[in-house]
C-alpha cells in the first residue's frame, strides 16, 4: 500500500475518509460495496495510478473512518450521492470516472440518475440497473419471491443482524461473506448465519489473512450497522425516488459481472441482461463482461483482469 495516502475530507455534514494515489487530470472514484472498504480496491488503485490516473476510493458513509450516523435515515440514496458530489466538488473536478461493485453499484447507478453531468464513465460490477418499481417497494418484492429468510429481509429489522454476527465473530464472518460462491440467492438459515469465531474457513489464493486483519479492524471499531442501514433505507429511498421513475442511465458504461455472482443468478438478472433490456434502460450501455467461474467479490478475486477491464474502458476517452 506505499504511497497511498489517507485524509479525511469534510462532505455533506459528515467527515469522509478517503485513499488516494496518483497525479494524473483524470479522476477514478472507486466505490465499494458491503461488506468492504476503500481497501477492496487497493490492487486498481495501484496499477491505475501508475498509468497516469489520480485514483481515489473513499470509505462510504457508515463504513471504516467515515463517519457512521446512527439513523437509518441518514442513509438514503440521496444522502450518500450527496456525498459523493461534495467529494468531487473537493477534488477540484466537473467530471470523474467511476468506479464501483455491489452496494457501490447501486450507488453509482443513482449518482449517474441524479447527476449525470458529473460522470464522464461507468464501469459498475454486479449489480444492474433496474428501474424504479412505481407499484411496490423493494423488500415486498423480496419477500414475495424468496420469503422472509432472503438476506435483505432479515437484515431489515434493527440489531437482529448485529447480534447474529457479533455472535459469529467479525473475522469470521468477513471471511465466510468474502469467500461466498453460491451462486444462488442468500437465503439464510432459521438460527443466522451460524458458525463461530473459530468455524474454519479456507482463504482463495487472492485474499489474505492479512487482508482478513484489516478489514476486521476496521469493522470492529465500526460495527456493521452503517452498512446495515443501506439495507435498511431501502424503502424509504424508494418513497423519495418517485419523481425519476422510468428515467434511464444515460452515460457510458461498461458492465462486469461473474457467472457464480449470486447476483447473476437471481431475479432474473441473466436474462435481463442479455435479452436486451438492460440495453434499453442503460441505452449507452457500451460492453458487457460475464466471466466464467468467478463469484460475487470480482475486483479481489480477479483484481489484474478488472483493472484491465477499467483501463481498456476509460482510456477511451
Amino acid at each position: 500500500m506505499e504511497g497511498i495516502v489517507h485524509r479525511t475530507v469534510q462532505v455533506n455534514g459528515i467527515s469522509m475518509h478517503v485513499a488516494e494515489k496518483g497525479e494524473g487530470p483524470s479522476v477514478v472514484l472507486f466505490l465499494h460495496g458491503f461488506p468492504e472498504l476503500w481497501y477492496s480496491w487497493r490492487q486498481q488503485i495501484i496499477s491505475l495510478s501508475s498509468r497516469g490516473y489520480r485514483c481515489v476510493a473513499p470509505d462510504l458513509r457508515g463504513y471504516g473512518d467515515s463517519d457512521c450516523p446512527r439513523d437509518v435515515t441518514a442513509y438514503t440514496v440521496f444522502h450518500i450521492v450527496g456525498d459523493l458530489v461534495a467529494l468531487i466538488d473537493s477534488l477540484g473536478q466537473d467530471q470523474v470516472f467511476v468506479v464501483a461493485h455491489d452496494w457501490g453499484a447501486t450507488v453509482a447507478w443513482n449518482l449517474c440518475l441524479f447527476r449525470p453531468d458529473r460522470v464522464k464513465g461507468l464501469v459498475n460490477m454486479s449489480v444492474v440497473y433496474r428501474p424504479r418499481n412505481p407499484l411496490k417497494k423493494p423488500t415486498d418484492i423480496f419477500r414475495a419471491v424468496y420469503g422472509e429468510d432472503y438476506y435483505i429481509c432479515r437484515f431489515q429489522a434493527p440489531g437482529v443482524a448485529e447480534s447474529d454476527f457479533a455472535r459469529r465473530g467479525t473475522a469470521s464472518l468477513l471471511k465466510m461473506f468474502l469467500t461466498y460462491r453460491t451462486p444462488a440467492p442468500l437465503i439464510v438459515p432459521k438460527e443466522g448465519f451460524g458458525g463461530s469465531p473459530n468455524t474454519q474457513i479456507t482463504l482463495p489464493t487472492w485474499l489474505s489473512e492479512e487482508d482478513i486483519a484489516y478489514f476486521a479492524s476496521k469493522f470492529d471499531k465500526s460495527g456493521f450497522t452503517g452498512g446495515l442501514n443501506y439495507y435498511r433505507a431501502m424503502d424509504l429511498s424508494w418513497e423519495l425516488m418517485a419523481p425519476w421513475t422510468g428515467v434511464q442511465i444515460k452515460v457510458p458504461v461498461k458492465f462486469i459481472i461473474g457467472d457464480q455472482d449470486l447476483t447473476y443468478n437471481s431475479f432474473g438478472a441473466k436474462d435481463y441482461i442479455h435479452s436486451g433490456a438492460f440495453k434499453e434502460n442503460v441505452p449507452f450501455l457500451q460492453d458487457v463482461v460475464v466471466m466464467e467461474g468467478v463469484g460475487h467479490f470480482i475486483n479481489q478475486e480477479k483484481a489484474p483482469e478488472i483493472t484491465e477491464h477499467i483501463f481498456e474502458f476509460i482510456k477511451k476517452f
